[in-house]
């Protein structure tokens, strides 16, 4: 009897900010790994979600939207999404209807060079008719002839299933890069600063989700709840007093929307104490991106 090969490999997520990267990666993994909101720029890190099979594993990669640098943390951030481009076994290059296929031609030139297999996905594509999507098809076969082309809707799970089939068929033999049981390859606290880090960006509007970072400083777990306790990073006094709110009830009302999705992700009584904290100009400064996860110690 012939032994069964095991198939393994990393398929990376990439494309331009807000054509919804993010939802098809809790899509494609079956659990929310990657924050969602409207706004560009909500993923800062790169993530990765793990799905096991008894003979596959696939890890996918999660990474920022690709951008023209204005500060050091967006460096740090576009460095993730070119990282991707030199260890995928599978490329998903992500797109939507409303993206031109000339947007960011740098960045989709080294798609272009890419040695593994590319799968360009148009996402979004409840929003448009028939003949209009075909001319898009067209026009994303000459941008990337070498790719294979998918249109879906994350969000509606349109196609999402043939999508997992075609990765499936793509990924090379290889045994498991993490252990079987293995989810992501990010401690807890990260998804504790992430969660929170979307409520600042679903709550609060203009440049205030844009310069917070979230350091979680203590997470006590007992069997029936959790204790955290989390710092929000800001880069001016200004910041603070609107991330507090009069009387501290725009703080509160965060704190109330992020137990809630804490209690559900972990499954447990959250205590949750959170506290402001001015660190001026910390998206350029290299000591707190590296305490914060965004360059290497």
């Amino acid at each position: 009897m012939t032994e069964r090969k095991h198939k393994s490999g990393f398929v990376n997520i990439i494309g331009n900010p807000n054509v919804g990267k993010s939802t098809l990666m809790n899509q494609l993994v079956g659990e929310r790994i990657s924050i969602i909101t409207s706004k560009a720029q909500t993923t800062r890190h790169r993530i990765l979600g793990i799905v096991n099979t008894e003979d596959m594993q696939i890890v996918y990669s999660d990474t920022p939207g690709v951008l023209r640098p204005n500060y050091r943390l967006q460096e740090s951030m576009l460095h993730f999404s070119e990282s991707a481009l030199d260890d995928a076994d599978v490329l998903l290059y992500v797109t939507d209807t409303i993206e031109k296929t000339d947007k960011n031609e740098i960045f989709l030139h080294r798609v272009q060079q890419a040695e593994c297999p590319v799968l360009l996905l148009i996402n979004k594509i409840d929003l448009i008719d028939g003949p209009t999507l075909e001319r898009l098809v067209e026009q994303w076969h000459e941008r990337l002839p070498q790719a294979g082309i998918m249109p879906l809707s994350a969000l509606l799970k349109f196609n999402i299933e043939p999508l997992k089939q075609r990765i499936m068929a793509l990924l090379p033999d290889s045994p498991p890069y993490f252990e079987k049981d293995a989810l992501t390859d990010r401690p807890a606290k990260f998804f504790v600063a992430e969660i929170l880090r979307e409520k600042i960006l679903l709550y609060y509007q203009q440049e205030i989700p844009y310069a917070t970072e979230v350091m979680v400083e203590l997470f006590d777990e007992s069997a029936t709840r959790i204790h955290i306790k989390a710092v929000i990073i800001v880069e001016r006094e200004t910041q603070k007093g609107i991330l507090i709110g009069h009387r501290g009830m725009a703080l509160k009302k965060t704190g109330i929307m992020a137990r809630k999705d804490l209690e559900h992700f972990f499954g447990k009584k959250i205590f949750l104490e959170m506290f402001v904290k001015v660190e001026k100009d910390w998206r350029n400064r290299d000591s707190l991106l590296k305490a914060f996860g965004y360059r290497p110690d």
